[in-house]
């Protein structure tokens, strides 16, 4: 059995003064796409942020294929997060700021130009490509944070209610491209609220304020 590409073992964080991920472990395998559910407050961006080494653990460890994060800073590198608050970049436009993303990962500028012009068309965009950001509604500029991540092509995916601003027709090119990037072998973790959104995935991980449990489908 291969190593999984992101796991977490017994750990535990807080946030706002209290204790929200008691003793969780979780294995995340290659082009699984794995849920996270549970009522605001239940811990769901505190877990994600945990995942991506940005939130510091109160125990346990997170791992990359095997190798944990705190010894690995560069396992950081195949990662990719669409935060909640999206993390754009207001002075540039929606292909800048991916292209950004793919030059500080090492692409070329021809490269980097090439990658993120394929995302941003897939999830509508390709008409406000030359955008600034703050030209655009809260419903593209999450579509901007979801091809960044996807124009990285990296090993996992972190995302935190992907969907929240979409109209239906625009939740579904999102899930369209989150679902084939697992299929390309990338494993998925989604917090969300929307049931359709954990119908598309295999596992989901159901997180209450008093615990936490897996549900597996």
């Amino acid at each position: 059995m291969p190593e999984p590409a992101l796991s977490c073992h017994s750990i535990s964080c807080r946030a706002g003064g209290r204790e929200v991920i008691h003793d969780l472990t979780l294995e995340i395998h290659a082009g699984e796409r794995v849920a996270l559910m549970g009522p605001s407050g239940s811990g769901k961006t505190t877990l994600l942020s945990a995942l991506a080494g940005l939130a510091p653990l109160s125990r346990g460890q997170v791992k990359v294929d095997g190798v944990p994060l705190g010894e690995n800073p560069a396992g950081r590198s195949r990662l990719a997060l669409v935060l909640q608050s999206y993390g754009l970049l207001t002075l540039l436009t929606a292909a800048e700021n991916v292209e950004v993303a793919l030059r500080a990962a090492g692409r070329t500028p021809a490269r980097a130009i090439e990658q993120a012009a394929g995302p941003l068309a897939r999830l509508g965009l390709a008409g406000h490509a030359e955008h600034l950001i703050e030209e655009l509604s809260g419903g593209q500029q999450q579509r901007v944070a979801v091809a960044r991540a996807l124009a990285l092509d990296t090993a996992v995916l972190l995302a935190d209610e992907p969907t929240a601003e979409q109209d239906k027709d625009h939740r579904e090119l999102v899930l369209d491209e989150l679902v084939a990037a697992g299929r390309r072998g990338t494993a998925l973790v989604i917090a969300t609220h929307d049931p359709e959104v954990a119908d598309r995935c295999d596992r989901v991980v159901q997180l209450r304020t008093a615990g936490q449990r897996v549900v597996t489908r």
